[in-house]
């Protein structure tokens, strides 16, 4: 009876004054495990039911949970490359009120400040852009556009953000070329080549013109943003609407978790009365609704795999109880406390759960190679203006979260079958199945 010797083998030596020591503990942990995966060993059809169950849980949830992770790390990505950079620094209340009066929010010009910004450690590019809105006609074809005046040398480090569909990027000296997004050069009928002109309000009054040609046509991963986006030199712009600055200066860093700390490093150099320092994640809207509804649906994919390996769980260690109910008689009749018992079930209970989740983890990480090394194509989303090939990323926190599900949901799964096996009256169980 393997039960008995593990209650009267794992007894700790010694008198009460080494229960409290933590190698008495550490000891009598080991003596439990050991009895533990001597009893799992027991019934290795059983076991390996009861991990396969655990580890199928564990699987299903890594890779759910890292095909999300992929798509919050190339959604963020994409945010920063193609539209708001790392960290905008601006006139304080452009966010709030710039949209309305643009003209009012102009940053200074002399190159001091944003010289500062670009020398601080870790700082791969500051781009300054100018914004601003009014029409832009082809031919008979008149519509609306939101205008971005950029300095092409220094947003080249951002291009990675813009996908090219026809032409180029702006080159750098180019004074009279534009890029537009594939919605808007649909919109007019125009293609690489052709001229547009661009009307916008000058900052004294009335109105100014300018005819470009189109160089290319981008997309990015916001499908509105495409449809109206305009970009042209800065300096372009800067003539044409009359004045000479930009309203942002974007910064685009090398480590995306530096954000916090170089956020910091500006408020404190740069004066808060004269610049407002904005990071991407407080600007990222669609973004921050996504991560939200995502992590919601993770939850409940998470919920679900606990409650599946509850149920297995449970009902594993209820027959486990039922069949050495005797020996559990036994070795109470011999001095085995009702806590002592307890205890040998849950710590059965967890090894299951250990062993389980790290056999999923393993799976999980080999099964998320496979299918990241041959893609997952998908459609383009609500928003979005065009598909793309999606991979899983399985990372160490999310690893350590899986196998920390795994313990808790067996060793919550074990509590009531581990009670009912301490609470059995021990003539009672003695008597069991004779």
């Amino acid at each position: 009876m393997r039960f008995l010797d593990s209650a009267l083998g794992s007894a700790p030596p010694g008198g009460p004054s080494r229960r409290g020591s933590l190698l008495t503990f550490a000891a009598s942990m080991q003596a439990e495990v050991t009895f533990a995966a001597r009893n799992l060993l027991r019934r290795p059809r059983r076991t390996a039911v009861s991990i396969s169950a655990v580890a199928g849980g564990i699987v299903a949830l890594l890779l759910a949970s890292g095909f999300i992770e992929w798509i919050f790390h190339d959604m963020r990505e994409q945010t920063i490359h193609a539209q708001l950079g790392h960290i905008q620094v601006t006139r304080p209340g452009w966010h709030e009120h710039g949209r309305a009066d643009p003209l009012a929010f102009l940053l200074p010009d002399n190159g001091a400040e944003i010289d500062g910004v670009a020398a601080l450690p870790g700082v791969t590019a500051v781009a300054p852009r100018f914004h601003f809105s009014g029409l832009v006609s082809h031919e008979e074809t008149t519509v609306s556009f939101v205008g971005e005046g950029v300095d092409a040398r220094k947003e080249a480090a951002f291009a990675g953000g813009f996908a090219i569909v026809t032409g180029s990027h702006l080159a750098d000296g180019d004074a009279h070329g534009a890029l537009l997004g594939v919605g808007l050069a649909s919109n007019l009928g125009v293609k690489v080549g052709d001229t547009i002109a661009a009307i916008v309000n000058r900052r004294s009054g009335g109105i100014n013109a300018v005819e470009l040609t189109v160089r290319g046509t981008f997309s990015t991963i916001s499908k509105a943003y495409d449809d109206t986006a305009l970009r042209m030199p800065l300096a372009t712009a800067e003539t044409l609407a009359g004045i000479h600055g930009a309203q942002a200066w974007v910064v685009l860093l090398h480590d995306t978790d530096a954000t916090g700390a170089t956020v910091a490093e500006l408020r404190r150099r740069l004066p808060p009365q004269g610049f407002e320092v904005t990071p991407w994640y407080a600007l990222a809207d669609f973004y921050n609704k996504t991560v939200a509804l995502f992590s919601r649906q993770i939850d409940v994919v998470r919920a679900v795999i606990a409650a599946i390996i509850v149920l297995s769980i449970t009902n594993t260690m209820t027959m486990t109880v039922v069949e050495r109910t005797g020996e559990i008689g036994t070795a109470m009749a011999l001095g085995t406390r009702r806590r002592r018992v307890m205890t040998q079930f849950l710590v059965e209970g967890a090894l299951l759960g250990a062993l389980g989740g790290l056999v999923g983890i393993l799976l999980g990480i080999a099964i998320a190679g496979v299918v990241s090394a041959i893609g997952i194509p998908m459609p383009a989303p609500p928003g979005m203006a065009h598909g793309y090939v999606a991979a899983i990323v399985v990372t160490p926190a999310m690893t350590v979260a899986a196998l920390a599900l795994a313990v808790a949901t067996t060793l919550a799964a074990s509590a009531w079958p581990a009670w009912k096996a301490s609470r059995l009256v021990i003539v009672d169980a003695l008597r069991h199945q004779r």
